[in-house]
């Protein structure tokens, strides 16, 4: 079986490591010469993502592009610690998150998805509608126009009353040096974390009614100025490497016929810090699902695979929407939140994150649904 897959980010190319290992012969055809680009923003991956990646083969190549991070703390503007939680894992789990450059996890993806076999064509656009395949999968992200050839009437995505800049600084003397660390500012989020090197990886989420016509161009000392933490960091900025329009989609009704299926952001934009893991996850579970398939049943396999995927991407995909109303508080809202969060993350926080970090995609050939999750 021949089979396309549009995009060659991270969905695009951990989806064509999985089909490729279970023999289908596959092409990754990508628009931009280099997707994985020369900079950009950094991208965290949860336990969830990293099992899916032991799947693959790469975890460990992707564990020594990135370093993990064992704690999550929440900050209020001020300074004062709202709550000190595991990083995208349950606390007794020992595999610790891992953050890394975005375009670094593309490479890793690239170089296993050659190794597997997969064939990739980059700076070429390919119309998905005239693929030449038996299996066409849309991984080409929020803008996906795999999603318009399956549904003309599909959404488009609107702007989210979100922009982030992300960077790099020095690390100010008198912060912690270690750990994923979230500022709750009047303007936004703004998140750092030291990296071993000694540096401070930091993105700026602004909440902005209307995007601003150039966000990298954005006063962000004036912004966060109010947040001592987060002008610290700011102040000793050696580099701005990325910004973007945060971006929504609604609910996308048509994910699949019988032969396209749309996986990763193309399909759910899950946002919550969980779109590479959930990427990841959909590319492992769709080439089991396909293992085996002839041409004459692929109808079957994505019906399948879209049946098991979507209770779990719409669940995390109404967490999102909660959490970018916490991003957007009113004072009252943000002062409230400040006085209950220290009574409560310890208590509820793992009770609500678990069924994130508690999911296995389990092997790509060779075992069952059942038998994964008993």
């Amino acid at each position: 079986m021949r089979a396309i897959v549009v995009g060659g980010g991270v969905a695009g190319s951990a989806s064509a490591i999985a089909l490729a290992r279970t023999g289908i012969e596959v092409t990754v055809h990508e628009a931009y010469r280099d997707p994985a680009g020369p900079a950009g923003s950094f991208v965290s991956l949860a336990v969830n993502g990293l099992r899916a990646l032991e799947a693959l083969g790469c975890l460990e190549a992707v564990q020594r592009a990135g370093f993990g991070v064992a704690r999550h703390r929440m900050w209020s503007g001020n300074g004062r610690l709202l709550g000190d939680v595991a990083r995208g894992r349950r606390p007794e789990d020992e595999l610790l998150s891992v953050t890394l450059m975005r375009a670094d996890l593309v490479t890793a993806l690239r170089e296993e998805a050659r190794r597997a076999g997969a064939r990739i064509v980059t700076g070429q656009r390919l119309d998905p509608a005239n693929a030449d395949a038996d299996l066409v999968v849309g991984a080409d992200g929020i803008w996906s126009a795999t999603r318009r050839v399956l549904d003309q009437a599909a959404p488009e995505p609107r702007y989210s009353g979100i922009y982030s800049v992300s960077g790099v600084s020095e690390l100010p003397a008198d912060l912690p040096r270690d750990g994923f660390n979230w500022i709750f500012a009047r303007r936004g989020v703004f998140i750092y974390l030291p990296a071993p090197d000694g540096a401070v990886w930091w993105t700026a989420q602004v909440c902005a009614p209307r995007p601003p016509p150039d966000p990298a161009r954005a006063d962000l000392r004036a912004l966060f100025r109010t947040e001592p933490h987060a002008a610290a960091v700011l102040a000793a900025a050696t580099a701005v490497r990325t910004a973007n329009l945060g971006h929504v989609l609604k609910p996308v009704a048509t994910r699949h016929d019988a032969r396209t299926v749309l996986i990763g952001d193309a399909a759910h934009p899950v946002g919550a810090g969980q779109g590479a893991s959930i990427a990841l996850e959909d590319a492992v579970v769709l080439a089991r699902h396909l293992a085996g398939a002839g041409p004459g049943s692929v109808g079957a396999a994505l019906a399948a695979f879209d049946a098991e995927r979507q209770p779990r991407t719409g669940k995390l995909a109404r967490m999102d929407a909660r959490n970018r109303d916490t991003k957007t508080a009113s004072p009252v809202a943000a002062r409230i939140r400040e006085i209950i969060m220290p009574h409560v993350v310890g208590r509820f926080y793992e009770k609500a994150t678990g069924w994130l970090y508690d999911f296995s995609p389990g092997p790509l050939t060779g075992q069952s649904r059942s038998d994964i999750n008993a």
